[in-house]
């Protein structure tokens, strides 16, 4: 007896272009390669630091006597881990924590001496993988690709901001307006 298969078939997926398919895998990767690339430089170069104690360092020379809330919601962290990092760095004599001029609840950070030149390293290193990233592609093709990721990371950051009012069980805002491209011409 054979049956009617086409009944039972279900409905075709919809067509999903390879571009839709591998975006969020080549972020990831992309992410991951620069990631590897900053731990074996800083090695080879004998650098004491991890990537995330880089990234630490990098936000708090940017903005000096910045709060150790904001860069953990910065590196999205629990509190508490970055409190042991910073532990660290500061044993290493690299960061300093000194008590907010207003609110004794709130502890700002700041760079050492020792940590400036550990700072211009870190940013060396972050430029020779930017160049190896790059290598095959126009001073053009950069910018476009900067700017490209740029939207899109404000139009996610819209959504995020947007589902983060949201009270539980409600539907979602409708997404609003991306940010225009900052390299505008």
């Amino acid at each position: 007896m054979t049956r009617n298969h086409s009944a039972t078939k279900p409905a075709a997926a919809p067509a999903i272009s390879a571009a839709d398919r591998s975006f969020g895998f080549l972020v990831h990767d992309v992410s991951r390669l620069v990631k590897r690339r900053f731990e074996r430089a800083a090695r080879h170069t004998g650098l004491p630091i991890t990537r995330r104690q880089a990234a630490v360092l990098l936000y708090i020379a940017r903005k000096e006597g910045v709060s150790q809330a904001e860069v953990a919601a910065w590196l999205d962290i629990e509190p508490i881990a970055l409190v042991r990092m910073l532990d660290k760095l500061n044993e290493e004599g690299l960061v300093e924590r000194r008590a907010h001029p207003t609110d004794r609840r709130v502890r700002t950070l700041w760079l050492m001496p020792a940590a400036r030149p550990m700072v211009e390293r870190i940013l060396e290193i972050n430029l020779a993988i930017r160049e190896e990233a790059f290598a095959r592609l126009s001073a053009g093709a950069r910018e476009e690709m900067i700017a490209a990721l740029a939207s899109i990371k404000d139009n996610l950051m819209l959504r995020e901001e947007a589902a983060a009012g949201e009270r539980p069980g409600s539907a979602p805002e409708p997404a609003r307006e991306p940010i225009p491209d900052r390299v505008a011409g």
